[in-house]
């Protein structure tokens, strides 16, 4: 590993250049034409508002016991520093899971997540999203409609009996509903292959839902198939725009899904910042496309990420390929290496932005005045066919 002289100066975060987009990718701006129904009832607090902090405060210690604020790590530091704890998506909603005392559950995160964590949770527990808009890309690149209709292509096919769903966290109730109801599991970037290895005893053949990158690197790199033994599944062509023989020879059926953060590094970048960067090490997601896992020195979840740059070497070089609001708080905390992010350009994640601090002061001082708002509710049948799937993951091997 690499290192330079600790005696030096702190190394500064350098931020990537803005682009056309970086308001709305902030959230800080809207596009009414693509984000129509997704206003949030009531006045919120002007951004500008320089008592936020003090309000968010204020609201947080009257509630005391009877809230508890979950803290996604690609969440803005504003946001973050209001949680009671942090984590990724299936960490808080355990965490959650884990405070039946507490009467309102904030998570400051996106749609999806707030769904699990309403599964987990107590009946007489409420789960609130302080903005409705922040929902994500790759959960919603499948749905109910879609998935059954693809289910339904492989038993016209006579080969659904040996296919056996594993379902991303990173996807709807709707869609873990699915995994449970044929007797598949969920899975996260970091048990990926428990699960996998798990579902190939149990049948011949994966449905992979709905991140096609996970799916891919986790089969090829840690399980040892072919990038052959590959198909992807595309919702919007007959049969998945694939031969009835793809199908049945595949060993992984893969949904046509991405994250629009992970899926925007290329090798381009790797290549480019090791040249710029000498000894560099590149630490990427496990969401990342299969050609950027391949030329990278560490691959990882969010919390490997986290731990990694946590125990490097001081004076160490590390390129990271995640969300932008992470590779800067662990770069700022870590003055003592180099820590720079994988692409030149900003790479937010756009919807996990839009919960910002008026968002979560008005999320918190409507409680405060009893009326509790965007509360996030799954359906008994659909949360029941969900938590089996969710147990299953949680009883791997």
């Amino acid at each position: 590993m690499t290192t330079t002289d600790t005696g030096s100066s702190p190394a500064v975060f350098a931020e990537p250049t803005g682009t056309p987009l970086s308001l709305l990718l902030l959230g800080q701006a809207a596009d009414p034409r693509s984000e129509r129904g997704v206003e949030c009832p009531g006045d919120l607090p002007a951004p500008s508002d320089p008592d936020l902090v003090a309000r968010a405060l204020a609201a947080k210690q009257a509630l005391g016991d009877r809230v508890f604020i979950l803290g996604h790590h690609y969440q803005r530091d504003e946001v973050v520093q209001f949680a009671d704890v942090t984590g990724d998506s299936f960490k808080l909603a355990r965490d959650a899971a884990n405070r039946p005392d507490a009467e309102y559950i904030v998570f400051c995160g996106v749609h999806f997540m707030a769904e699990s964590a309403d599964i987990l949770t107590a009946d007489g527990q409420q789960v609130l999203l302080p903005d409705l808009a922040a929902g994500c890309s790759m959960a919603d690149m499948a749905t109910a409609e879609q998935v059954e209709q693809a289910w339904d292509v492989l038993e016209e096919l006579g080969i659904a009996e040996r296919v056996v769903p594993v379902s991303y966290m990173n996807s709807s109730a709707d869609i873990k509903a699915f995994t449970g109801k044929h007797g598949g599991t969920i899975c996260t970037s970091s048990n990926a292959e428990r699960a996998l290895t798990w579902a190939f005893e149990q049948g011949e053949q994966v449905l992979f839902l709905p991140d096609q990158h996970l799916g891919r690197n986790t089969a090829v790199r840690q399980l040892g198939l072919s990038l052959d033994d590959c198909v992807l599944y595309n919702p919007f062509k007959p049969m998945g725009g694939l031969t009835a023989d793809q199908l049945r020879n595949a060993k992984m059926i893969l949904w046509r899904g991405h994250c629009s953060v992970h899926g925007r590094f290329t090798k381009e970048c790797v290549d480019e910042v090791r040249e710029r960067i000498p000894g560099v090490n590149v630490l990427v997601h496990p969401e990342c496309r299969y050609e950027v896992v391949e030329s990278a020195d560490y691959v990882g979840s969010t919390e490997y990420i986290i731990k990694t740059l946590d125990a490097a070497e001081p004076g160490s070089k590390w390129a990271v390929g995640t969300e932008l609001n992470l590779v800067r708080r662990v770069a700022n905390a870590h003055s003592d290496k180099e820590i720079v992010f994988l692409d030149k350009s900003v790479c937010y994640c756009s919807t996990m932005n839009r919960i910002d601090l008026p968002h979560l002061v008005w999320t918190l001082e409507s409680l405060v005045a009893g009326k509790p708002v965007n509360r996030i509710t799954v359906a008994p049948d659909t949360a029941a066919l969900a938590q089996a799937a969710l147990e299953q993951m949680l009883a791997l091997p």
